[in-house]
């Protein structure tokens, strides 16, 4: 009836001015609108809203520290060579970049002067040399076998005087002779045994302090000029400039003709076949290295890290830092790492062979701290887990508890969930593969 009872009324708006179709057709609506909201009438319920999100199970696996540190490469060894005499530079044998082994002439001072100098000292040598032998060889000796013939001259002369007085004392005691001549054969005795004793301590003295005293002061003067001598020679040695290590020439600030001050830098020398990442650690991670460890550098411009091993780590805190000094040896035989070039230097620290492991995006931290992750339950709602963490490596952390290895972690679009949200796992929504929203109508 009411739908026949509207149909009647729209028939007969149509059929009225436009003023009073209007007004009609506002009554019929006025009409129809208790129909539409009858008791009977009920809305559909509002379906529950789903969230998009990545998730994942547990992994089972390696997982290690990775610190990353800052590091200068240096070179194996380096000789910044500084000659000891003042002198202007006579000759250069190397360039820059030139490739030298350890005792190669590099370059040559002017040394006429020192020449000469060392030319005379080597006379005086030679004649000090020659004065040393002869007070060894020949004085000394002769002056000892003298001293030895006198003491047997004068024993000799002794023995007769002796064996006069005796025959004379025989004589007196006879009356064969005067006593006057007695007297003189005991005078005789006492300067002949005077004589022999004057040669026998000559002949000790000789041969326990002269001789002695002969050959050292021999040996002084020998010494003095080779002395002289050796250090002539030094200072022309000093005018030759030699490498001390192998390497390659990496600085030469001076041309030939130019003076070379002692003490200043005339070349430098630097060994990079291997070279040495220099960086600090702390203490706690320094404790669990060794020698040995390999670590993976990266340097600026290389595409791929290059392998280093720790070759030093300091037995003692940097006192400034309180850090420890670690060297790590860098295999350069290419030449294509640099000195001096910054690099980063990533040192594997602990290690866990089979540990419960996600990503690292899927933890949330809260504001005291605590961290916790969301998985889905059996009932495809999200629950939050609080969970204990361990190791970090590469987008991954170990989960020490709070997991089973078989629950299901969100990893993507955890952020901002709450508990009990209805999740279903996709492929994570971009712009262009959003829903358009709808145009709204034109009116009528």
């Amino acid at each position: 009836m009411m739908s026949l009872m509207t149909s009647r009324s729209v028939t007969a708006v149509r059929a009225l001015p436009h003023t009073r179709r209007r007004a009609n057709l506002l009554l019929s609506c006025a009409l129809a609108l208790p129909v539409l909201l009858l008791p009977g009438c009920k809305k559909e319920a509002a379906p529950e809203p789903q969230v998009t999100v990545q998730a994942e199970q547990p992994e089972q696996g390696l997982i290690a520290e990775h610190f990353i540190v800052d590091a200068i490469l240096t070179p194996l060894a380096q000789a910044a060579i500084e000659p000891k005499i003042s002198a202007p530079v006579k000759k250069f044998y190397v360039q820059r970049g030139a490739r030298v082994k350890e005792g190669q002439l590099l370059a040559t001072l002017e040394n006429t002067d020192l020449t000469a100098a060392a030319m005379d000292n080597r006379g005086s040598y030679l004649a000090a040399q020659a004065a040393y032998a002869t007070a060894t060889r020949a004085q000394v000796p002769e002056d000892t076998q003298k001293a030895e013939l006198d003491v047997a001259q004068a024993k000799a002369n002794l023995d007769l005087n002796l064996s006069i007085v005796r025959s004379r004392k025989q004589l007196f005691a006879v009356g064969a002779i005067p006593g006057r001549d007695l007297d003189t054969a005991l005078a005789a005795l006492v300067q002949a045994q005077a004589a022999y004793d004057s040669a026998a301590k000559h002949l000790e003295s000789l041969r326990n302090v002269s001789r002695e005293a002969a050959l050292k002061s021999a040996q002084g003067q020998l010494t003095s000029a080779e002395g002289k001598y050796k250090g002539a020679e030094a200072q022309v040695s000093y005018s030759e400039i030699r490498s001390p290590i192998s390497g390659v020439v990496t600085d030469r600030p001076l041309f030939a003709g130019e003076t070379a001050a002692a003490g200043m830098p005339l070349l430098t020398v630097m060994d990079t076949s291997v070279l040495i990442a220099k960086t600090h650690l702390a203490q706690s991670l320094a404790q669990q290295m060794k020698v040995g460890d390999t670590a993976s550098v990266s340097v600026p411009g290389v595409v791929n890290p290059v392998t280093a091993k720790v070759s030093l780590i300091s037995p003692a805190l940097d006192p400034g830092s309180t850090t420890v000094e670690v060297w790590l040896k860098i295999d350069n035989k290419t030449g294509a790492l640099k000195v001096g070039t910054p690099v980063k230097v990533s040192i594997t620290g602990k290690a866990v062979a089979q540990a419960s492991k996600i990503p690292l995006s899927a933890v949330l931290t809260a504001l005291d701290g605590s961290k916790s992750v969301m998985v889905i339950g059996a009932d495809g709602k999200a629950q939050r887990k609080p969970v204990t963490l361990g190791i970090q490596d590469d987008g991954d952390v170990q989960i020490i508890s709070g997991l089973a290895h078989t629950d299901m972690v969100i990893t993507g679009g955890a952020y901002g969930l709450d508990d009990g949200t209805r999740v279903k796992i996709g492929p994570v929504e971009s712009e262009e593969t959003k829903p358009a929203a709808s145009k709204g109508g034109e009116d009528d």
